[in-house]
C-alpha cells in the first residue's frame, strides 16, 4: 500500500506563507515528480509528507490513515536526499543494512534483505567496498538500497541528482524508472529540472509560489499547458509566447507556440533574420528576429543549411498554437 492524500495543506514560517492550501492524491504505485523553480515550496512540501517538518494546517494521509502528526519513523516512508549521506567508515553492505540493525532484525534477514536490494541496484560486486572507492552514481544507489531495504510504502525523493554530473545524471533517471517498474512501489520525486520530470513520471505536479498550477502526463502539460507559467515552465527550448497584434489576430492576449512547432517555409507568415544558429547535429536552434512578432525560437533539423544572417520565412503550425486570455489562462 502506498496512497498520499495531502487535503488543505499549508505552512508557514513566521508570517510567511510557503504551501497554501494544497490538495492532490497519490495513488498507490504512481511515480509523482513535485517541479517547479526554486524558492516554489517542491521540498517543503515533500519534508510536510516525510514528517520533517509540521504541517501548519490541512491533513495527510498514508494509506487511509491519518498521519499529519505522525512522526516520520511511525509514517512507513523512505527518503534519499541530494547529499548520500553514507557512513565513511562503514562497507556498502553495512551502509545498506544500517536501518535494519537498528530495526533490531536478526543478523540472517539484514543479510537477505542487503543482498536482496544489492542485485536490484546491480551493487553486489561492491558490498565490502568503502563508499570513498565508489563513483557519485554507486554512492546515490547504496543510499537508495538503504531505503529499499526498509520496504517502505512510500519513497521520497529530494532533488537526488543534484550532485551528478550530466551523464551520470541521465544514467540514474533510467535505473530510478526501471527501479521504479521493478518494485511497484509509490515514488513522490522532487526536482527544478523540468526533463527529469518529462522523462520519469507518471503524473507530474507543476509547483509556484506554494500552489498547483497543473497536475497531469507529462504529454498532458506539453500538449495542454492550463496557464502562461505551465505553458513557459514545461518543454525544453521553451515556448514561444507572443503578445500585441498578431496574439490578438488569434483572439488572444497572448499566442503561444513551441520551437518544434514552427516550420520553414517559403512564404511562411513570419518573415525575419536568423541570429544565434545552434548546430547541435540531430537538431538546430534559430533564434529569428521577426518583424511585428519578436524574437522567435525555432528548432529545425539538424541539416537545415542556415547561419546567422539568414533570411527566412516561418510558418507557425495552425493546429499546434495555445491561446491565452489577459490572466494567463489557456482559452478553448
Amino acid at each position: 500500500m502506498g496512497e498520499i492524500v495531502l487535503s488543505e495543506v499549508r505552512k508557514s514560517f513566521g508570517g510567511v506563507s510557503i504551501i497554501q492550501g494544497i490538495d492532490l492524491v497519490i495513488p498507490e504505485g504512481e511515480f509523482v515528480v513535485f517541479v517547479g523553480p526554486s524558492g516554489c515550496g517542491k521540498s517543503t512540501l515533500l519534508r510536510l509528507i516525510a514528517g520533517l517538518e509540521d504541517t501548519s494546517s490541512g491533513t495527510i494521509s498514508i494509506d487511509g490513515k491519518d498521519a499529519t502528526r505522525l512522526p516520520p519513523a511511525k509514517r512507513g516512508l523512505a527518503m534519499v536526499f541530494q547529499s548520500y549521506a553514507l557512513y565513511p567508515h562503514m562497507s556498502v553492505r553495512k551502509n545498506i543494512a544500517f536501518p535494519l540493525r537498528m530495526a533490531g532484525l536478526p543478523a540472517e534477514e539484514q543479510q537477505r534483505k542487503v543482498e536482496a536490494a544489492a542485485k536490484v541496484l546491480n551493487l553486489t560486486p561492491y558490498l565490502d567496498r568503502k563508499p570513498s572507492q565508489l563513483s557519485g552514481g554507486q554512492r546515490q544507489r547504496v543510499a537508495i538500497g538503504r531505503a529499499i531495504v526498509r520496504e517502505p510504502a512510500a519513497f521520497l525523493f529530494d532533488e537526488p541528482l543534484s550532485n551528478l554530473d550530466a551523464a551520470l545524471r541521465v544514467s540514474m533517471r533510467q535505473e530510478i524508472s526501471e527501479l521504479h517498474h521493478t518494485l511497484k512501489t509509490t515514488m513522490v520525486y522532487v526536482t527544478h529540472d523540468q526533463v527529469e520530470a518529462m522523462t520519469m513520471a507518471d503524473r507530474i505536479v507543476v509547483l509556484n509560489a506554494g500552489r498547483i498550477e497543473q497536475v497531469g502526463s507529462p504529454l498532458e502539460l506539453y500538449r495542454s499547458p492550463a496557464n502562461l507559467f505551465v505553458a513557459g515552465f514545461i518543454g525544453s527550448p521553451k515556448m514561444n509566447l507572443v503578445e500585441g497584434a498578431e496574439a490578438a489576430r488569434h483572439g488572444a492576449h497572448t499566442l503561444g507556440v513551441r520551437p518544434e512547432h514552427i516550420d520553414i517555409a517559403e512564404d511562411g507568415p513570419w518573415k525575419g533574420m536568423v541570429g544565434l544558429c545552434e548546430h547541435l547535429g540531430s537538431d538546430t536552434f534559430l533564434k529569428v528576429e521577426v518583424e511585428g512578432v519578436g524574437q522567435i525560437n525555432v528548432r529545425v533539423g539538424g541539416d537545415v543549411p542556415l547561419r546567422h544572417g539568414s533570411q527566412v520565412s516561418l510558418a507557425p503550425q495552425a493546429d499546434k498554437l495555445h491561446r491565452f486570455d489577459a490572466a494567463g489562462k489557456a482559452m478553448a
